[in-house]
């Protein structure tokens, strides 16, 4: 989905970002997202441990 993303639209878009937020919540912003992401992950193996669980019952 995200493959065909090059280096000038990332560019583009971490501008539009940086305008919109500003340079002092950047950081802030992808601590958030850093772990909103770990967090999916983590339900993503729990569920998919639960299914693997059903299956060999």
């Amino acid at each position: 989905m995200f493959g065909n993303i090059g280096f000038p639209e990332l560019l583009v878009i971490l501008s539009i970002v940086l305008l919109l937020f500003g340079a002092k919540r950047l950081p802030e912003i992808a601590r958030g997202l850093g772990k909103s992401l770990s967090e999916f992950k983590k339900g993503l193996k729990e569920i998919e441990h639960d299914v693997n669980d059903v299956k060999k019952v």
